[in-house]
């Protein structure tokens, strides 16, 4: 069984022959970020332009067996983070743009894959932007955006599982326009389904406010957040669903206190 996806611009560069088109892919040379038994994640160029490939080797039955038995769905290769972009690009979300894609084999164990994005250029994590001199003067914009973009994500069935600030990034071609615009990344853990369970929206939510404890975020700025994150009034939501942003409150500073040894309260 196998898929192949390739943009008109690579078109030219990548045979549609499954063979030939696994082989290419799987021999590019390039600068390497990522580098794992099962996984390769580098930079290449063609005719001046970036892009970045995850190259996925079939990761075994031990693997598969060991997530099954805590009670995890196995990621089996680039086919996740695949329609986790698709996903995002019908609802309106910024992510990355898919140039190639790839997947072959039957044996789940032994499954073959690969996906090629374009570099996402003059973009900043959002994770660094928060320390730039001027994050004070998007604060507002770049909270509203996050708020926004979660609750679509939620809304339609998809979740991140690793929602940190850090995996947003901020297009500063844009800012210069005085325009926020963040691209989520980092997908290939992302889960779809037509309802997200309970505990996945908890753990997505919970992550942006851990990350984003040491901004100090204002009553006003949760309050903001929550109503653009449910698309209703905060004090009914608050009202109406207040198990949820308890646990979200919890799960947070339990995270902080894991990753930094010590509690944090919201002021």
């Amino acid at each position: 069984m196998s898929e192949i996806f390739i943009s008109p611009e690579l078109e030219k560069h990548f045979s549609k022959d499954e063979k030939s088109l696994f082989d290419k892919v799987f021999h590019l040379e390039g600068e390497d970020f990522r580098l794992v038994k099962a996984r390769r994640t580098f930079r290449f160029e063609l005719e001046g332009r970036g892009y970045f490939a995850k190259v996925h080797h079939g990761i075994g039955w031990k693997e598969i067996i060991k997530d099954l038995i805590q009670f995890k769905m196995p990621i089996l290769g680039a086919e996740n983070e695949y329609r986790a972009i698709r996903h995002l690009e019908s609802i309106g979300v910024p992510t990355m743009r898919c140039a190639a894609f790839g997947r072959r084999g039957i044996n789940p164990a032994r499954q073959e894959s690969f996906i090629i994005t374009d570099e996402l250029k003059n973009m900043a994590s959002l994770e660094d932007f928060v320390k730039d001199e001027r994050f004070p003067q998007f604060r507002s914009q770049i909270l509203d955006f996050l708020a926004d973009a979660l609750g679509k994500m939620h809304a339609s069935g998809i979740n991140h599982r690793d929602c940190y600030i850090c995996h947003f990034l901020l297009d500063l071609n844009k800012l210069a326009d005085d325009t926020v615009t963040l691209h989520v990344i980092d997908l290939h853990r992302a889960q779809i389904r037509k309802k997200v369970p309970f505990r996945y929206l908890v753990k997505d939510v919970a992550g942006i406010l851990f990350s984003s404890f040491d901004l100090t975020p204002t009553p006003s700025e949760v309050t903001r957040f929550i109503e653009l994150y449910s698309r209703h009034n905060p004090a009914f939501t608050l009202q109406n669903n207040p198990e949820f942003w308890q646990k979200v409150y919890k799960a947070a500073r339990k995270l902080y206190k894991k990753e930094f040894g010590r509690d944090i309260e919201l002021q």
